[in-house]
């Protein structure tokens, strides 16, 4: 009995254990009904969602298998529902166009190896074959584990952004083509750099767009004005006042200096301010407006120096009359007096004070004759020299101590025509001129050379081309300002102190001298770096009397070699012929660069005789490079109306011979060609 009581007992607790568990059994089973309650409404509500996008949705795996997509996905296929585009679509691939395929693979196993995804654009082929671009938007579906093992992605039909970007694109081009083909220069300044320019800049400026675009705009910009233009551009970003036009000049890559227009205008440049900017070239306009206000001033003057010539004229002619009397009868009365006589020095004190009174007239005469009343062949070498042999430069060294006398004559200077006396004292108001512009301590240089001119004469509109015979005097004094400049050739017009330093027709009567010789001259000055006069006499090649030792002619004559000659001047071309005939060469002779290629081409020459400059046409350099193209070695010596360049370092470089300086003499040009022949 005791054993089957255990056993009953035992029994209950197991059915109490399995009714627990049945409970148990029976929450659990609530709670299951309860999650797939809440799964049916989550399910549900996602299926919502999708259906209510306003864009296609598609879940498929990584062979691109479609697991779901949304209502809509099935309506843009074209099929009535999803199971139908199911059927049709055995991948996501199928409904890629063929060159979207390939990109889309790739993109996807990019996506798995990296673990996210991004948007990309893919071309898309309906049911009923229509092709449309769309952006793709895709995410991975990741399990609990957090690996991945489908994709769902977002499609959007981006046809009519397509259309907008391409209708944006064409408008930007016509606009790109408009600001690459305008004539006015376009750029744009952001933070102090270029950010943008057009062809016209690159013409303008001579860089290409890597030099411009990233530099600082005020590096092109001419250094005087640079400050300004800076100032002008923050203050617009900042939208202070400025000058809606103003002009400023810039330097080109060639180091030419050009005027410049500016207008411009506040934008915005990549999401940042910037201005935009138009620029015009006046360097003409301003060029015209400068020569205008310069041809103003010198009418002014020309007025002023005519009014003025007239009165000192009229004024000198009847002084001259008295002066007359009292320097003629002063020398009658020294004849009468006796050597004893006390009143001889009186009268020589009177003389002496007519003849310097008539000097003086005799200056006024000169600035307003206006002409040469003697005319010979004379060396203005022979000129300073005798001069500087004088009493009276003697005298000007002994009042000014401290200044120091330098020369340098060219011993090959041409000859000129004109009066000895006024070229003289010409000479002598220059120096004179300069060693009381030193006054205390300096230097005055007098040099001489040859120059062949074909360029205008700074202050003349229309300079006579040729050969001339220049005289330059500068010292180290304390320099003319600009407004005495515009004023100094005036007669009386001085800043010397009044009764010590002469009447104040010195430079007018060095003006009248130099317009008599039919010559120019030409001043550059700064305040406190002293001045330079220039003056230009016309050149002869006829001998002056008293003739210099020659080197005999027959060392440097010639023997029959063909010579060419290549210049663009005629007169220059036929003058160096003629010399070069005279010495026993076969010359032939042509008028450019072009012409002289050509020539060598069909036939050699011994020697070329080439000038560095010519217009229009190539010069110099180039021509030589072309030759030596064609004939290497050829020989050549460069000639040229400028002084040594870098251009005729060049040539020389490239194996022409020595430079000689133009005007032609025939005892040079022909000892230099002689010597480069003989090499």
């Amino acid at each position: 009995m005791r054993d089957n009581s255990r056993s009953a007992e035992q029994y209950e607790k197991e059915i109490a254990t399995l009714r627990c568990r049945i409970a148990e059994l029976e929450d659990l089973k609530a709670k299951q009904k309860t999650v797939e309650a809440a799964l049916r409404e989550s399910e549900a509500l996602y299926r919502t969602l999708i259906e209510m996008s306003p864009d296609v949705i598609v879940m498929y795996d990584f062979n691109g298998k479609i697991i779901t997509a949304n209502s809509l996905a099935a309506k843009a296929y074209g099929v009535s529902n999803i199971n139908e585009m199911l059927r049709e679509l055995k991948s996501m691939y199928d409904i890629l166009a063929e060159d979207s395929k390939a990109f889309a693979r790739e993109n996807l196993k990019k996506a798995i190896s990296e673990g996210q995804t991004k948007s990309n654009e893919y071309m898309v082929r309906l049911q009923d074959g229509t092709i449309l671009p769309v952006e793709v938007s895709s995410s991975l579906v990741r399990t609990k584990t957090d690996k991945p093992y489908a994709v769902i992605s977002i499609i959007r039909d981006i046809s009519e952004r397509k259309i907008e970007e391409n209708e944006l694109r064409k408008s930007e081009e016509k606009y790109k083509l408009v600001v690459e083909n305008a004539g006015e220069a376009i750029f744009v300044a952001q933070e102090g750099r270029l950010a943008f320019v057009n062809q016209a800049t690159m013409k303008l400026s001579g860089h290409n767009e890597e030099e411009l675009v990233g530099s600082p705009f005020i590096d092109f910009i001419f250094p005087d004005d640079r400050q300004m233009v800076y100032d002008n551009h923050l203050k617009r970003l900042r939208g202070e006042y400025v000058p809606p036009i103003y002009s400023f000049r810039i330097i080109t890559k060639d180091g030419e200096i050009r005027w410049v227009e500016i207008h411009a205008v506040n934008i915005v440049w990549n999401n940042k301010e910037a201005t935009l900017n138009f620029l015009d070239d006046i360097t003409e306009r301003k060029q015209a407006e400068d020569e205008r206000n310069l041809l103003q001033d010198r009418l002014q003057r020309a007025q002023k120096m005519e009014a003025l010539g007239m009165l000192a004229g009229g004024v000198a002619h009847d002084l001259n009359n008295v002066l007359g009397i009292l320097v003629g009868y002063s020398e009658l009365l020294l004849l009468q007096l006796p050597g004893e006589s006390p009143l001889r020095n009186h009268v020589n004190q009177i003389l002496n004070g007519g003849q310097r009174a008539a000097a003086i007239i005799q200056d006024l005469l000169t600035m307003t004759r206006r002409g040469v009343v003697t005319s010979e062949i004379l060396s203005l070498n022979r000129i300073i020299e005798d001069y500087l042999q004088t009493p009276e430069f003697d005298l000007l060294k002994s009042h000014y101590p401290g200044v120091v006398f330098k020369t340098f004559l060219d011993k090959e200077l041409l000859n000129l025509k004109g009066s000895p006396i006024h070229l003289t004292k010409t000479v002598m108001n220059l120096i004179v001129n300069a060693a009381e512009a030193v006054e205390t301590k300096g230097e005055v240089l007098i040099k001489t050379e040859n120059r062949y001119v074909d360029k205008p004469i700074p202050g003349y509109d229309n300079t006579q081309e040729g050969d001339y015979a220049v005289l330059g005097v500068s010292d180290t004094g304390s320099g003319i300002s600009a407004v005495d400049l515009s004023r100094i050739f005036e007669p009386f017009y001085t800043k010397k102190v009044m009764g010590r330093s002469g009447t104040g027709l010195g430079l007018a009567v060095v003006w009248g001298t130099v317009k008599d010789h039919g010559g120019y001259i030409d001043v550059t000055s700064e305040d406190g770096k002293g001045s330079e006069f220039t003056a230009y006499f016309p050149a002869t090649r006829e001998k002056a009397v008293e003739q210099e030792t020659a080197v005999e002619p027959r060392s440097y004559a010639g023997h029959g070699e063909h010579i060419l000659v290549v210049d663009d001047v005629e007169d220059q071309r036929m003058l160096a012929s003629a010399m070069l005939e005279k010495l026993g060469y076969n010359v032939t002779a042509v008028a450019s660069g072009e012409e002289a290629v050509d020539f060598i081409k069909k036939e050699p020459v011994d020697l070329v005789i080439l000038d560095m400059i010519m217009d229009p046409g190539i010069d110099g350099l180039e021509t030589y490079r072309r030759m030596v193209d064609v004939r290497p070695g050829q020989k050549a010596v460069i000639v040229s109306g400028f002084a040594l360049t870098n251009r005729v370092s060049q040539t020389q470089e490239l194996g022409a011979g020595p430079y000689v300086k133009k005007p032609y003499l025939i005892e040079k040009l022909g000892m230099t060609v002689r010597k480069e022949l003989d090499k």
